[in-house]
């Protein structure tokens, strides 16, 4: 994987997390701790994962009824 490669793809998944936490506040849902999870940037050829992080129970049944 070159790091032209690698630079798309972090690139990529911070605009991915951009357009989730646009659409989740479209549906009134904020998960605080959404990301990029830094450890997956950590490697020579960073390999991005979005982090959703927790939330609360209410917040879980508010995001499952969106997603119905």
């Amino acid at each position: 994987m070159t790091a032209q490669h690698s630079a798309r793809c972090v690139e990529e998944a911070e605009e991915t997390v951009k357009e989730l936490r646009a659409a989740l506040a479209n549906a009134g849902i904020t998960l605080p701790s959404l990301g990029i999870d830094p450890a997956s940037l950590a490697r020579e050829a960073p390999c991005p994962r979005v982090e959703l992080g927790g939330c609360s129970v209410e917040l879980a049944a508010r995001l499952a009824a969106a997603l119905r």
